[in-house]
């Protein structure tokens, strides 16, 4: 038939290995649109087993999670699901990944659980938020940041947050989402600093700031920051650059410039 035509072609293509495209033996090539297909058809007859023993689970291509309530009935549904899997569905079972946890431990498609007045809720696993960090610090180095205009930067930077909370909305985060966004802001604020450069421009720029939003911060305090020796970081952190370049200025879209996403907000919407 024609999925089968085209299933045999997928398996067919081959892998890029350092460039060089090599044939595949054995197996569906990991992270490829086929794996997840072919693994959701094979397991269905899983599914259907898991649910005539009544346990509670959950499932995505071949990954799986089976929730019980003690550590004893843990050990002995994971044994006997080993053993079906083995026997019915001739499928090796990894060792290594295969183990009983308890629900904080586990880590499920970059999630994993917190327990919230009694009931269970996901959450981003802590390996999920650092990647968030690690991307956006990357697109935020200075050397980087200073060289480009601030439209590509806010343009890459929106791109990441909106992504990452799009997939990971569903799950506890009010309180890292907020912390992550007072981070992103202050890094944005550093590079702005950086591309003014000079004392005498961040001082005109942050005065223009000052009377356009009616700040009321006086001519000493903005040559006091404008000409501080206290280096960016704690420059970008003071008092009067937070106000004056504050989560609702940074979200203004400016020309092909678009404004810089409040992820807190943004989640909450």
């Amino acid at each position: 038939s024609t999925t089968l035509h085209l299933i045999r072609k997928f398996m067919q293509a081959g892998i890029m290995e350092d460039g060089l495209v090599k044939p595949s033996r054995v197996d569906v090539q990991q992270g490829g649109p086929l794996s997840p297909i072919l693994s959701n058809v094979y397991l269905d007859k899983f599914d259907k087993e898991l649910e005539n023993r009544g346990l509670r689970f959950v499932r995505y291509a071949d990954d799986c999670n089976i929730f019980v309530k003690s550590e004893m009935s843990a050990n002995r549904v994971m044994k006997s699901v080993t053993s079906w899997l083995e026997r019915k569905l001739f499928l090796k079972v990894s060792a290594t990944k295969t183990k009983v946890v308890r629900p904080p431990e586990s880590k499920f498609l970059g999630f994993t659980y917190l327990n919230m007045n009694g009931e269970w809720k996901c959450k981003p696993s802590n390996q999920s938020k650092m990647k968030l960090y690690d991307k956006c610090r990357r697109e935020l180095v200075r050397r980087i940041g200073i060289a480009r205009p601030m439209s590509i930067t806010f343009k890459r930077i929106n791109q990441i947050v909106i992504e990452w909370i799009n997939y990971y909305r569903i799950g506890a985060m009010k309180l890292f989402i907020d912390v992550f966004g007072q981070w992103l802001r202050h890094k944005i604020r550093v590079i702005i600093l950086k591309q003014w450069k000079k004392p005498k421009r961040i001082y005109i720029n942050l005065q223009k700031l000052n009377k356009k939003l009616s700040c009321h911060f006086t001519d000493e305090q903005i040559f006091s920051v404008a000409n501080t020796r206290l280096g960016l970081y704690r420059q970008a952190n003071g008092h009067v650059v937070n106000f004056l370049l504050s989560p609702k200025i940074l979200a203004i879209k400016k020309k092909d410039r678009p404004g810089l996403v409040n992820p807190l907000n943004y989640y909450l919407s």
